[in-house]
């Protein structure tokens, strides 16, 4: 990316913002602490979380680091040592985190409404809840806040640091070719998308192919409202890197299809992997463990967004070597950290990652409930 420029000293804006991320990580952090210690307060009687003490423990200190994570690139986003941090140590998990909270961000507050206008709030044959309804409450709200403020601050950041990568129009690009790898990479996802949409709009329609006993007996609403998000993110990530690699849309802003492939691909790349990471703690019933076509799903999820976050790495180390004449400190190397997570999901999206990144061609110049899968209708905390 452009090289780094002198970041203004927070402002009173900033450090609002600040505080007030800092401030929405407490609740989580208190909740998660008391349940490590053995505490079950918000844990009902009969939750199948009790079963599995040790695995819960592992789960919550892993969740605590990761709520942490944000204090710290709340930190990173406002201090003045913030702006010597190489840019793909700040862009790697900024976008992680937008991945995790947005479906939560959209998620949680579209099942209130939705239950509020008449849903079922609970499917009748759902089973023993895991949680109180309080800890969601509770959980969800700072969740909420931590996105908005955390996004707030990195849109800041981003815009004073690299905001030349996405200004104008995509039609004022470079008439050069973006290069047959990076349509690849963007091709392959749009041809893996459907088959791994299919399943969530099955599920939609009413259809339980796939679907584990204890998923068919507690669809709710907000179990559809998950799996119209699924389909959603997935097709904005998509769509997005469509948009940047074959450079459509000539009269969209180029901030356009860049925050479509960031949102998208975040979103379908890290739930995807959290699901499948939380379907492997074995802490649910077996009813309710996920069916291999569930897991599937989850890994193509992980696979589609990773080919599209190699597209948007790949177009902005580009742009950046264009505007700058060089890549800055850390640019390449987030172009190799796609190729390389890519390759952990799969060997066919590890190599169209690694060609549209440009790896082996010449450089141009979240709660207890964490193992629950959000499928259930609630988003995992």
């Amino acid at each position: 990316m452009t090289q780094s420029l002198p970041l203004p000293p927070a402002d009173r804006p900033g450090r609002l913002l600040r505080a007030v991320t800092i401030a929405a990580c407490v609740p989580y952090l208190a909740l998660k602490t008391v349940w490590i210690s053995g505490s079950r307060v918000g844990i009902p009687d009969g939750s199948p979380l009790l079963e599995h003490p040790a695995t819960m423990a592992v789960a919550n200190g892993v969740t605590v680091l990761m709520d942490g994570a944000v204090i710290v690139l709340a930190l990173l986003l406002t201090r003045p040592w913030g702006r010597r941090v190489p840019a793909w140590l700040l862009a790697l998990p900024a976008w992680v985190a937008t991945g995790l909270l947005a479906p939560i961000m959209a998620g949680y507050p579209l099942q209130l409404l939705v239950t509020a206008l008449g849903g079922r709030a609970h499917a009748a044959g759902g089973g023993e809840p895991f949680l109180d309804a309080w800890v969601f409450a509770v959980v969800y709200t700072g969740f909420i806040v931590q996105g908005l403020c955390l996004g707030a601050l990195f849109v800041r950041y981003a815009r004073d640091r690299w905001g030349g990568l996405w200004r104008g129009r995509v039609g004022q690009l470079p008439s050069g070719a973006p290069g047959s790898a990076r349509r690849m990479s963007a091709g392959a996802a749009a041809v893996l998308a459907p088959p791994v949409m299919a399943p969530h709009l099955v599920w939609l329609s009413g259809g339980t192919a796939g679907l584990s006993a204890g998923r068919v007996a507690g669809r709710d609403s907000g179990f559809y409202v998950m799996e119209v998000l699924y389909v959603v993110f997935l097709a904005s990530a998509v769509v997005g890197g469509l948009l940047l690699a074959f450079r459509r849309g000539r009269k969209l802003p180029v901030a356009v299809p860049l925050t479509a492939a960031w949102l998208g691909s975040g979103a379908t790349a890290c739930w995807g992997g959290w699901l499948a990471v939380a379907s492997l703690t074995g802490v649910e019933k077996d009813a309710d463990r996920p069916t291999s076509l569930m897991n599937l799903t989850y890994a193509g999820h992980m696979i589609v967004g990773l080919l599209v976050a190699a597209v948007g790495v790949s177009f902005l180390v580009e742009r950046s070597v264009r505007l700058g004449g060089r890549p800055a400190p850390g640019a390449a190397r987030a172009a190799a950290l796609a190729g390389r997570a890519a390759e952990a999901a799969g060997p066919t999206a590890a190599g169209t990652a690694r060609v549209a990144s440009g790896a082996g061609r010449p450089a141009a110049g979240p709660c207890a409930s964490d193992t629950k899968p959000a499928a259930t209708g609630k988003p995992t905390t």
